[in-house]
């Protein structure tokens, strides 16, 4: 099925795929090759056609994908996974990179022994001690901490867990664990945590004092259906997405051009309701 599913990607994305991009990215034998394309056709026969010349099968105009449906956060995710370093080129699917650029994000140190340690305390329901820098104190501190789950708020990776030492749920930066020491059971109970299981929704528009042909310039960029998209996020990561988003602030703080998008329940959310 997956190799189905990736001559379905080659022909959507590139238009063209042929037994060498299976046996590239499978490795399979030319013969298994073959056998694929021919069962592709067999089970989507209109769905592409073979170009003598170019010695490939090419995408028909009556292209329907039957066992892929295309998406396009796929395709950058692993767009920008590969320019990033973070996949090798040859673990994607993506045949011909186009030419591409991100702004910059600082490198942030999170050590790889550090989250393997939290990995393993998660998935063993466990507590671990760690050494933590936090802003409030000049000195690093030890404490117990039975992580649950990982985050990211869109810049930096976070630990979730029960602080023993404030017997309270928090969010601890990976980057500021220096060093990590003994582990024990831990009878922590996750239900517990309602600020990482209850969702929060949040609701956007454009800014009100944008254009009409500037408001839909910006509900198109965000994906908007009558004037308002949805986005769904954890009470925990709530303020993370509120400062990414620009919305953490009063928008007549900022100018409608730099802040294209307003909340526009803004009092039910930090009001407290969902």
């Amino acid at each position: 099925m997956r190799r189905l599913e990736f001559i379905e990607f080659r022909l959507f994305w590139e238009g063209c795929v042929n037994r060498s991009d299976l046996m590239g990215t499978f490795g399979v034998s030319l013969n298994q090759a073959s056998t694929d394309l021919n069962r592709y056709i067999g089970m989507a026969p209109g769905n592409m056609v073979y170009d003598k010349s170019a010695r490939t099968y090419i995408r028909s105009g009556n292209f329907d994908p039957l066992f892929l449906k295309p998406d396009a956060n796929r395709y950058l995710s692993q767009l920008r996974s590969a320019a990033d370093g973070i996949l090798d080129h040859a673990d994607t699917w993506i045949g011909q990179f186009p030419s591409y650029d991100s702004a910059p994000t600082p490198a942030r140190g999170v050590n790889a022994t550090t989250l393997r340690s939290m990995i393993a305390a998660i998935r063993r329901s466990e507590a671990i001690e760690v050494k933590y820098q936090s802003l409030s104190r000049p000195e690093p501190r030890w404490r117990w901490i039975a992580p649950h789950a990982i985050g990211f708020d869109g810049f930096r990776w976070h630990t979730r867990a029960f602080c023993l030492t404030d017997q309270s749920f928090k969010d601890f930066l990976l980057s500021r664990i220096i060093e990590t020491r003994g582990t024990k059971p831990s009878e922590v109970d996750v239900d517990g945590d309602a600020d990482w299981n209850e969702q929060v929704t949040l609701e956007i528009g454009p800014h009100p004092e944008l254009s009409g042909t500037q408001q839909k310039v910006i509900a198109l960029d965000y994906g908007m259906r009558g004037g308002k998209a949805k986005i769904k996020v954890r009470r925990a990561l709530f303020y993370y997405a509120l400062k990414r988003l620009g919305l953490d602030t009063d928008p007549a703080a900022r100018k409608p051009q730099d802040q294209q998008i307003v909340l526009l329940n803004r009092n039910q959310v930090l009001g407290g309701t969902a």
